[in-house]
């Protein structure tokens, strides 16, 4: 299910459960409670999450720190995914916990693009 290629805006509920997830990942990566081989919880940055419609998904947005080993935090992170679920349960009061897909954010490096392609044309001037 593709929920993001919808015309449709985020509901209030939607922000709502996509804001609390992201404060409790967040969290647990500062605290350092889940533990992930080959890179550390707290080099990774969680940015955004969107949750779908029905509220049973959720893709998860991340930086790792500077950029490092972003291919392999991507692996490891999905490969763990259900673990993080398991820990967010603890803190998560709602009826449904969404499934967890964590992906890498692009945003910032095309927001650099842009950022750069405007720098350039505002110099030619």
């Amino acid at each position: 299910m593709d929920y993001e290629n919808t015309s449709k805006p985020l509901t209030q509920r939607q922000l709502k459960v996509g804001e609390t997830l992201k404060k409790i990942i967040a969290n647990l990566f500062i605290k350092d409670q889940i533990v992930l081989p080959e890179i550390s919880s707290r080099a990774i940055t969680i940015t955004e999450v969107r949750v779908s419609p029905d509220l049973r998904h959720a893709k998860v947005y991340f930086l790792p720190l500077a950029g490092e080993k972003s291919e392999l935090a991507l692996e490891i992170l999905n490969q763990f995914a259900y673990e993080v679920k398991k820990k967010v349960r603890a803190s998560w009061t709602a009826k449904f916990l969404p499934n967890l897909r964590f992906v890498l954010d692009q945003s910032f490096d095309y927001a650099e693009k842009i950022e750069k392609i405007i720098i350039a044309n505002t110099e030619e001037k």
